[in-house]
């Protein structure tokens, strides 16, 4: 029961990725043919939004909820970033998901979207196997 505002703020949050057509393949091959505007928007949107935030966070030093300090730890350039990205896109790409709104493609109806998810939860799985053996 403590929980359920997390469970309703992700419903609501799936809601609102439905409404707006976030989670439509349609929408994210559009997005990687360069034939519209409207993902580039949203996301575009959405780094504005988080980069105000964190300037926020860090001028006010605003706490948790559970009133502990916000720590945004400086990130170091990192090759395997890159790497790892360009797979992510090749990845989102070729199914038409990302794995935030999986869950509310499935949601939303697109049945055929398990099986993205089920992988993305396998090769999350595999990478926790290999992890320690990888380059970090």
């Amino acid at each position: 029961m403590r929980n359920i505002k997390y469970l309703i703020t992700g419903a609501l949050f799936g809601i609102v990725l439905v409404k707006s057509e976030v989670v439509s393949w349609f929408r994210i091959q559009e997005m990687f043919r360069f034939q519209a505007f409207h993902m580039y928007g949203i996301i575009g949107s959405a780094i504005i939004v988080g980069l105000i935030s964190i300037q926020i966070i860090k001028r006010f030093k605003i706490k948790t909820i559970d009133g502990e300090d916000i720590v945004i730890p400086e990130k170091k350039f990192h090759w395997g970033n890159i790497y790892g990205g360009l797979i992510f896109g090749l990845g989102w790409a070729i199914t038409g998901a990302c794995p935030g709104p999986l869950f509310a493609q499935v949601g939303g109806g697109f049945l055929i979207v398990a099986v993205t998810l089920v992988s993305a939860i396998a090769g999350t799985w595999t990478y926790g196997l290999i992890r320690e053996k990888l380059h970090h």
